[in-house]
């Protein structure tokens, strides 16, 4: 008897795409007379690292409030994790990190997480669960040497990272850190980084800004801004293959040149009368 050839119908299907962690649909700000998000569109995938990159003053941190469902005056479609941004089902499910180290200075480490993690998981009944969270993200952020010590006696990197532990305590689904390394020195970014990319390896979803474009090689995808409007999004690969750059800042700067460009004359305009 012949063997059944196995053909591709007999392959087992490939699983569906996943929903994106972030969907944005026409996302728009407007401050006054002043629009700082201008009619944005784009996804965010789930497991991913997203860096949001451009020159300060472009729009990431009021892009990176909107997701988290703190920024005023926003209009359009932007949706997190399945739901509407600023959802109350969404506080447990989203970190997140803005530039100022959120943390009282009076207080530990450890109590600083102590405190936060009561917030989280209020109850006599979650004591054993608080005490793993915090021992959890003292360790991912390597500050269990320093868990004793008053925040305020840390240097500011130290800081940031007991900031970021904070947003770690709920084990969140997706963090967004806004510039986390601003003002570090080059070992705390590198190792900063790595921490991002273990998170990530975990499933968790990181949007994180930068205006530090060597930054941009180390995400998975990129949302390149500019005057509160998207330049391009991908891969650096696909950014820099599509630009013919050899970096990211190269492509970058294509980018701005391309869009600064005044249009090219219509036939009626290169002919005056």
């Amino acid at each position: 008897m012949m063997n059944k050839t196995r053909g591709a119908a007999d392959d087992p299907a490939p699983p569906p795409p996943a929903d994106p962690a972030v969907e944005a649909r026409s996302l728009t700000v407007v401050r006054g007379r002043r629009t700082v998000l201008c009619d944005l569109g784009f996804t965010v995938r789930p497991g991913e690292i997203t860096g949001l990159l451009g020159p300060s003053g472009c729009g990431k941190s009021t892009l990176m409030r909107a997701v988290v469902g703190t920024q005023a005056h926003a209009t359009g479609g932007l949706d997190v994790l399945g739901r509407p941004a600023g959802h109350p089902a969404l506080r447990s499910l989203v970190g997140y990190v803005t530039q100022a180290p959120s943390v009282y200075t009076d207080l530990t480490v450890r109590q600083n997480l102590d405190y936060f993690a009561a917030v989280l998981r209020p109850g006599r009944a979650e004591r054993e669960a608080r005490r793993d969270a915090v021992g959890r993200a003292l360790s991912d952020v390597d500050l269990t040497g320093h868990a004793d010590f008053l925040a305020g006696n840390l240097s500011g990197g130290q800081r940031s990272r007991v900031s970021l532990a904070v947003a770690l305590l709920g084990t969140p689904k997706l963090l967004v850190l806004d510039e986390p390394t601003v003002g570090l020195d080059p070992v705390l970014r590198r190792d900063l980084w790595d921490l991002f990319h273990t998170l990530a390896a975990r499933g968790t979803t990181i949007l994180v800004s930068s205006h530090v474009m060597d930054e941009a090689e180390r995400c998975h995808r990129l949302l390149l801004m500019r005057e509160g409007e998207l330049l391009a999004t991908g891969s650096p690969d696909d950014l820099r293959t599509r630009t013919g750059r050899a970096t990211v800042e190269e492509a970058f700067l294509h980018l701005v040149d391309e869009a600064s460009a005044p249009a090219a004359p219509t036939t009626a305009q290169e002919a005056p009368r």
